[in-house]
């Protein structure tokens, strides 16, 4: 099976501890523009937000380096 591209946005929060959390699922989305259209609409409403990219071939596991195509605020590292 070819790569695919997996396009992604993850949105956090912080705790009232200052520890940053990821809220809900990753949102995945087809093309890199809509994720980061998404990622700068949800930036405004919580701690931090992060859209990213990478090849992948999950029916074998193989994932590429992640991407960044977008940030702001307060965001975990990519693995």
């Amino acid at each position: 099976m070819d790569p695919v591209q997996l396009i992604v946005v993850v949105v956090f929060d912080q705790g009232d501890a200052g520890e940053l959390f990821p809220v809900g699922e990753p949102l995945q989305f087809e093309t890199a523009e809509r994720a980061v259209r998404a990622a700068k609409d949800l930036a405004s409403m919580h701690a931090g937000v992060i859209a990213w990219s990478r090849e992948a071939r999950p029916d074998v596991g193989e994932y590429g380096q992640p991407t960044v195509l977008y940030t702001a605020g307060e965001v975990l590292q990519m693995e």
